[in-house]
């Protein structure tokens, strides 16, 4: 395809967080390559936090559920004069938002039958596919994607509430669903055990994640509880300060990534081959590749299927314990 002469652009990526961070190095891309072009970004409200710093873009649309907002976004799209709609959502909503308008819309491709080969046969034709930042930029034929990572702003002022120290270690131990969640107890007995080797535990989630964070800081003596009401520029600015962080596969997770905090990132029911992992960041992924009831979804369950969630359960404190020395070269 041929860009010359492209001068505005409409990006649509709804959500989720981690979803969202995923598409910052294509705006990065596209900023550097269309650095005098319009790069609008369509996301839902409760998202906006992600991008609202974000120095690529030149107007943010913030969508909600609202029949009036849709239509107001509707018809702001067919009245615009945007030279293409990227559609990195691509599916009912996303395409409600482009149904009057008349130009060239390039959708992601979500490789749907690959996923339902992988998660019901386990067919897998999907370790060979780009991670799901490079796919996002792929969706736009002559983007050429940078080598720098994801991207996340702090505003000026938001400083850490944490203290100076280098003994800090982050527990991210939610997630939207059951499945991708390391058990609370293992996050428990590594807090004791992180304890006793003289590092101190600092737990981070949002307004969903308050129960799980409060139970394991209870189990957790001397731990500290920054779990928020889904202030995002605080959880960021406090990321700063850990040494690593432990995260199930989630979107603060990315937002390690993003922060560049070394990360060690826990898989259960799900698998890299989706494209989810750690993206250009110190991480390491700590899953059992043996389990082969896995992946049982590509986005996570409210159980397990086979009642027995070894894909999780057989991921011991003590394996991550090990892992996270060797990962921070104190083995």
């Amino acid at each position: 395809m041929n860009l010359d002469g492209i001068k505005k652009i409409l990006i649509i990526r709804l959500s989720s967080l981690g979803d969202v961070l995923l598409t910052t190095p294509m705006l990065r891309s596209l900023r550097k390559q269309f650095p005098q072009s319009i790069i609008d970004f369509c996301v839902r409200d409760s998202f906006k936090d992600v991008l609202i710093t974000n120095p690529h873009i030149s107007n943010l649309i913030e969508y909600s559920k609202e029949p009036a907002r849709i239509d107001e976004i509707k018809e702001h799209i067919a009245k615009s004069d945007y030279d293409l709609v990227i559609d990195l959502q691509n599916n009912l909503r996303s395409k409600v938002l482009v149904s009057n308008y008349k130009g060239k819309v390039y959708k992601f491709g979500k490789y749907s039958l690959e996923k339902f080969l992988l998660v019901n046969f386990k067919i897998n034709l999907m370790r060979t596919l780009d991670p799901i930042p490079v796919r996002y930029g792929n969706t736009l034929p002559g983007l050429v994607m940078d080598d720098e990572g994801l991207e996340f702003i702090i505003p000026e002022g938001i400083k850490s509430q944490l203290p100076d120290t280098k003994n800090l270690i982050g527990f991210s131990p939610a997630s939207r669903h059951y499945t991708k969640m390391w058990p609370y107890e293992y996050f428990i007995e590594l807090g004791e055990i992180l304890n006793l080797h003289g590092y101190k535990v600092v737990l981070f989630g949002g307004k969903d994640d308050k129960a799980v964070c409060d139970i394991i800081a209870a189990g957790i003596q001397g731990s500290i509880n920054l779990c928020n009401e889904n202030n995002l520029f605080q959880t960021a600015a406090n990321f700063t300060s850990i040494r690593t962080i432990i995260a199930n596969d989630s979107g603060l997770m990315h937002l390690a990534c993003a922060l560049k905090v070394p990360t060690l990132a826990i898989f259960g029911s799900t698998v890299r081959d989706f494209g989810f992992g750690p993206y250009k960041n110190k991480a390491r992924v700590i899953e059992n590749p043996f389990i082969t009831c896995r992946p049982c979804s590509h986005f996570g369950r409210d159980r397990c299927p086979k009642m027995h969630f070894n894909c999780m359960m057989t991921v011991t404190p003590a394996m991550v314990y090990q892992y996270m020395l060797k990962f921070l070269g104190e083995s």
